[in-house]
Order: C-alpha cells, then structure tokens, then sequence
C-alpha cells in the first residue's frame, strides 16, 4: 500500500504575497498557482479569505 504525500504547509509570508500578486499585479489566481508551482484554488481561498477579513 503507497503511503500518502503530506500536504505542504505554505508560511503566512508566502500566502500574503501570493494574494498581492493577485490584488496588485492584476494576475489571475490561476496565473500565481501556474508561476508558483501550487494550486490555483489555494491562491482562490486565500484571496477570499483576505476580503473576508477586511
């Protein structure tokens, strides 16, 4: 039996400049998941989660 892959724990830092590349470069979440090697619905949750908050 494969044992399962743990999912990566992405910083605080690195989730907050994934979101400002969305908010201030004008890049879709898409485009940051693609150019950052991470998926795009992360990027997605933690653009909402910012919008949320505020």
């Amino acid at each position: 039996m494969k044992e399962k892959g743990k999912r990566p724990n992405y910083t605080k830092e690195f989730r907050q400049d994934a979101v400002k590349l969305v908010i201030e470069q004008q890049y879709s979440c898409s485009e940051v998941g693609r150019r950052l090697g991470i998926p795009s619905c992360n990027v997605t949750r933690w653009r909402c989660a910012r919008r949320d908050s505020k």
